[in-house]
């Protein structure tokens, strides 16, 4: 059997560019942080704050465009799964921002000669199964030769710009929802190292955010974000630091996959994760051990929504609160 993980360095969203190198270099190129779009412009969501997807009005009416793109490596070697996690995964950003699917285009790299036809068969298989089942066609794409493979999604959706989920509208008093548990980078990396399968993990990470987003669009949420490959405690503070407000999270009750604890201690951690924990650091106030701080900012690929509301089924994991003299993340 290949083993498709062994093709790349890493895989799933844990190969994102470390978040403090990303801003820096965004904001190098003139659109990082504090980008805000021309007044009077037609771009409601762009790169000033860091959201899951541009939004863009739709001829002055209340309706938008959502567009955002994902690609990585293979993150489980099932050329099928690694298809239907990708898909799901960008399909992610789109509910994150309270949207609806409308179309896709795939994104394909592939060592032509050196893996088999089928298995770039499977990957592209398992997309459409995927976007099928999140009513999304695949309309085209494009495909390049490349000597590590990697595939992803380019979708494009619509969202009704009065229930609009933006990372920069946490507000104090706000209760803070996760909706799908945490850990599951753990267990991929465990997974690259001894081929061991975690159907927990691969369950998870099928699993579309639409009933979540749509949810947290019922509940009246207007601030959302999506847990993928900066953790928890990553997208949780730039939630926070978009929004002007800070956070308390606890750590008891942050949902975790079966196994991810186990592994962790083993010493199975992405690399992605421990940058995500330096990355936070400086703006953390908490007294657990290390081990429990790198789990909650564990790097996700395909993860939970973020809500800033209490929705049905999901467990409260903190609040929001105001801003003051210390720390804009603090654990307990």
């Amino acid at each position: 059997m290949i083993r498709l993980t062994q093709t790349a360095p890493g895989g799933g969203c844990s190969c994102k560019i470390a978040p403090g190198m990303l801003e820096r270099l965004l904001a190098a190129a003139g659109s990082g942080i504090g980008a805000v779009p021309a007044p009077g412009g037609d771009l409601v969501c762009g790169t000033e704050h860091g959201d899951d997807a541009a939004v863009v009005r739709l001829d002055g009416s209340t309706r938008g465009i959502v567009s955002t793109t994902d690609f990585f490596p293979p993150v489980v070697d099932d050329a099928f799964d690694w298809g239907r996690i990708a898909a799901a995964n960008a399909l992610s950003d789109v509910y994150a921002m309270g949207g609806e699917p409308l179309v896709a285009l795939s994104l394909l790299a592939w060592p032509v000669g050196e893996l088999p036809d089928e298995l770039a068969v499977e990957v592209l298989r398992g997309g459409l199964a995927v976007a099928a089942e999140a009513a999304c066609p695949i309309a085209g794409g494009h495909s390049i030769t490349d000597t590590t493979p990697k595939y992803g999604l380019a979708v494009t959706g619509t969202v009704d710009l009065d229930h609009l989920l933006r990372n920069d509208r946490a507000r104090p008093g706000d209760p803070l929802s996760l909706t799908k548990p945490i850990g599951v980078g753990v267990l991929n990396a465990r997974h690259k190292a001894t081929g061991e399968r975690f159907d927990q993990a691969v369950r998870l990470m099928t699993t579309l955010n639409r009933d979540a987003a749509r949810a947290a669009v019922a509940a009246g949420a207007i601030a959302a974000t999506d847990v993928t490959g900066f953790g928890l405690l990553g997208h949780l503070f730039k939630m926070v630091r978009a929004s002007g407000v800070a956070a308390v999270v606890d750590a008891a009750a942050v949902p975790v996959l079966d196994g991810a604890r186990e592994s962790l201690a083993e010493g199975y951690v992405p690399g992605g994760s421990r940058r995500n924990l330096e990355w936070v650091r400086p703006h953390l106030a908490s007294g657990l051990t290390e081990e429990e701080l790198v789990l909650l900012a564990d790097a996700q690929t395909s993860g939970g929504l973020l809500v800033a509301a209490e929705i049905p089924g999901s467990p409260v994991i903190g609040e929001v609160v105001a801003a003051g003299d210390g720390p804009a993340l603090r654990i307990r």
